[in-house]
């Protein structure tokens, strides 16, 4: 198995249940997958929702308490009680075709292995989309990915682009520090009232699953379920700070520039622009179909069973990388226990 996050620990789980010999190789220095690259000002209380690992209740922190410090330590506590076979840090370069094996090149050796579950996520992956004159903007351009806190942008005219809960989030936070802002977004922003509810949640699965079983590229499960009308994001609505703007047409020296001719000078952009799936070390199986993306049904490759995407599509939350990480391990290990009963020669009765 390859990563340590969210999916994978449950996929892990599932096998230790099943009394699988396997292995979960991760890239990271310690335990917390993605979370421990969150920025450091996000805290609990705006934190969306955390959904326990099975078998392990998870006990909400202060409200205070920094999210890359609180869920990282419920991740430790949670390998260090089911004694998951977690090896870091290792970095997969490549899995290629081994005869009926897969063979897992890495920084640490080479592992070969009947059958793969691939949990990487996305969190490397940052996506920087590109806009003409972008290379001329003489302020600074960070993405998501290198953000640290709201005290940096004291003082400067950012501009925050991206229609996803990270721009929201970030743009709420800086705002305060910030001499002037522009919120930009590609699409009309939509805002949902009311709670996650389980029948939304299926809903939401069911439009993301149906691009990953054409295979096409995943769209992400926030694109799907829009943007959180809270009491905060109410008042930051009300206040101009959420004031949407659509997309610009040309990034200028000092600035931005609409098709109109309107501009506005900035010191930074913020490019809150998501991330895409961490697929690369797969590349020599060739697994992608012509749509762009891999073709799955629930988390098999349709193209090779052996292999199993958690996170990816509609798992790619934390309640659907728990669900992934049963459904994986459940298939996967059917389809090796029927590969070896094919292999065993046929009984016969003297008649």
């Amino acid at each position: 198995m390859i990563g340590a996050g969210q999916a994978g620990l449950s996929a892990s789980y599932f096998l230790q249940r099943r009394g699988v010999e396997h292995v979960v190789l991760d890239a990271n220095d310690s335990p917390g997958g993605a979370w421990l690259h969150r920025w450091p000002s996000l805290r609990m209380r705006t934190v969306h929702g955390i959904h326990e690992l099975p078998g392990m209740p998870f006990e909400q922190p202060a409200p205070d308490e920094r999210a890359n410090e609180a869920i990282p330590s419920y991740f430790a506590r949670y390998e260090q009680l089911f004694d998951l076979p977690v090896v870091r840090p290792v970095n997969v370069t490549q899995v290629v075709n081994d005869g009926a094996l897969l063979k897992v090149e890495t920084s640490d050796g080479v592992w070969t292995t009947r059958g793969l579950i691939n949990a990487t996520g996305t969190w490397r992956r940052p996506f920087w989309p590109h806009y003409p004159g972008q290379e001329t903007f003489q302020g600074r351009q960070l993405h998501t990915a290198d953000y640290v806190g709201p005290a940096e942008f004291a003082g400067k005219r950012v501009v925050v682009v991206g229609g996803g809960a990270s721009a929201t989030q970030l743009l709420m936070e800086l705002a305060p520090f910030a001499a002037e802002t522009r919120w930009v977004t590609r699409h009309e922003p939509v805002w949902r009232e009311g709670p996650f509810t389980e029948d939304y949640g299926r809903w939401v699965v069911g439009m993301v699953e149906e691009r990953v079983r054409a295979g096409l590229i995943p769209r992400s499960v926030v694109s799907v379920t829009g943007l959180a009308l809270t009491d905060q994001t109410r008042a930051a609505i009300a206040s101009g700070v959420l004031d949407r703007r659509p997309m610009f047409e040309r990034v200028t020296p000092s600035g931005v520039e609409w098709a109109s001719g309107e501009r506005f000078d900035a010191d930074v952009i913020l490019w809150a622009t998501g991330f895409r799936h961490d697929l690369d070390h797969l590349a020599p199986l060739r697994l992608r179909a012509s749509g762009g993306g891999i073709q799955v049904d629930g988390t098999r490759v349709v193209s090779d069973p052996r292999i199993h995407l958690v996170g990816y599509g509609p798992s790619a939350s934390t309640i659907g990388a728990n669900r992934a990480g049963r459904s994986a391990v459940r298939e996967l290990m059917g389809h090796l226990d029927g590969l070896t009963a094919a292999k065993q020669p046929a009984s016969s009765t003297a008649g």
